[in-house]
């Protein structure tokens, strides 16, 4: 990976290929993403506004705050292209 990328990017990236390998066809919770990534909340949904934004995951927010993110074929592409071979 190259210098110029966010380390908190790859972070979560990683972490949601491996919730794709982990559990297909699941999205992870937010928390737990947060947990996984070791990143404070208000970092990863910054992360994942500009990966959704970008068109390589999906988010679904509930009112209290909570969601979930997975990611788009596209983001699936991607991570097997950086991470290797997964689901």
């Amino acid at each position: 990976m190259s210098d110029d990328i966010d380390p908190a990017l790859v972070a979560v990236l990683a972490q949601l290929w491996r919730a794709r390998t982990e559990t297909p066809g699941r999205a992870w919770s937010l928390a737990k993403l947060a947990k996984q990534s070791d990143l404070p909340m208000s970092a990863l949904r910054r992360q994942l506004t500009g990966l959704a934004d970008s068109g390589l995951i999906e988010m679904q927010m509930n009112e209290e705050g909570t969601g979930s993110a997975w990611l788009t074929e596209e983001g699936v592409r991607l991570c097997r292209a950086v991470f290797g071979e997964g689901s």
